[in-house]
């Protein structure tokens, strides 16, 4: 797939969907590969559904070290470090009252999607329809009727179902970028406190992860179906 492929489909993805911002490229540098040349780096710490969400508002394009990941967790789902055991085990989130039990906290936590710590060197951002690197999943957020026409168009050529798997905890790293990046599957999330709180995903907002090499299929019924 070839980058000005993947530049259209974000402007179609984009006005035939009528979505309010344009679609998010990210791409999970491996530890055995370089940083494309081109790409800044970005110049402030923050979050990594806060990177996500400057780059559906501004439009930029960056790569974040480990060391750019102000969320800890974000950056361990990620590959790009080892997870705190307080939060690898359940503590943190038993500690902020979201779960009754140590033991819940525990389990949930075992269930979140994640990437062997030091698997990826860096992560690289883009608006779909202007990125200059090859991304691995593409993140839609965007309200459920727009995560609805989604899910009918990657179901259009072969049919099945959507299976959604979430928690309400790390959703734009978790949810929306290591599960598809994984399994291959789409991935449907309601976001988590953390989104919603820094990266302003809004009360009528849910995030859709794509994998990139779903895209081309579901561009091709989005025509047939909303075009």
């Amino acid at each position: 797939m070839k980058i000005e492929e993947i530049n259209q489909m974000g402007k179609e993805l984009k006005d035939l969907l009528k979505l309010k911002n344009p679609p998010v490229a990210v791409s999970l540098v491996p530890d055995t590969h370089e940083v494309p040349e081109g790409i800044n780096k970005i110049e402030e710490k923050m979050r990594h559904c806060q990177m996500v969400d400057k780059v559906r508002k501004e439009g930029s394009e960056f790569y974040a070290l480990a060391d750019d990941q102000q969320c800890k967790g974000g950056a361990a789902v990620m590959g790009l470090q080892e997870m705190a055991p307080k939060l690898a085990n359940g503590d943190v989130y038993y500690n902020l009252n979201r779960y009754k039990t140590i033991n819940s906290a525990r389990r949930t936590m075992q269930q979140v999607p994640r990437l062997k710590a030091g698997s990826t060197k860096a992560v690289l951002y883009g608006p779909l329809e202007k990125v200059s690197f090859i991304p691995d999943v593409v993140l839609v957020i965007d309200t459920p009727k727009k995560a609805m026409q989604l899910s009918q168009a990657l179901l259009h050529r072969f049919g099945g179902r959507v299976n959604a798997s979430f928690a309400g905890i790390q959703s734009l790293c978790a949810d929306g970028v290591v599960q598809p990046y994984k399994d291959g599957h789409i991935s449907a999330s309601l976001g988590c406190g953390g989104s919603r709180k820094y990266a302003n995903v809004a009360e009528d907002e849910m995030i859709i992860g794509i994998p990139v090499e779903r895209l081309h299929d579901m561009i091709e019924a989005a025509h047939e179906m909303f075009g």
